[in-house]
């Protein structure tokens, strides 16, 4: 088994398309930390959607309005958004049945002001999501930044 790093540089290449990619990073990066979902979106001016997804589904909003869930908290914000309970967060917008936590990454646009696109990860659990978690997904963003520019 490769590092993390190693295998989202492997997923990067080809050149099947950025979609292909995408789907392959999110595989990447599923692995990497065990998890049970995992989505790259896009973020636009007035709506976020789905580029690709890993898990037992797709989410139950391809596209929801910018300002909406912890997907719009990361955007407005500009930073991590990691909710321990999800079902005691007013914000939350229902990605996949059960989960119980969430983690949400921003990522950049090449300008490094603008957030571009997101890493939305979740859990079945609550608490789910530790410090190490967070280090790991935010160097994740930072690595497939590319996508987006």
């Amino acid at each position: 088994m490769g590092s993390p790093e190693k295998d989202i540089s492997a997923a990067l290449e080809g050149g099947d398309g950025r979609a292909a990619q995408a789907e392959r990073v999110c595989e990447a990066i599923r692995h990497a930390g065990g998890y049970r979902w995992v989505g790259l979106y896009d973020v636009g001016e007035e709506q976020i959607a789905v580029l690709a997804w890993s898990g037992p589904g797709p989410p139950e909003h391809p596209t929801f309005r910018a300002t909406e869930g912890l997907c719009g908290a990361a955007v407005e914000q500009r930073s991590t958004v990691v909710v321990g309970d999800v079902m005691a967060d007013p914000r939350y917008l229902s990605t996949l049945g059960g989960t119980r936590s969430e983690i949400v990454v921003p990522i950049f646009a090449p300008d490094g002001v603008r957030v571009a696109g997101l890493i939305d990860v979740e859990s079945q659990h609550r608490d789910a999501f530790t410090d190490a978690d967070r280090g790991l997904l935010e160097r994740c963003a930072l690595q497939i930044a590319p996508l987006w520019g």
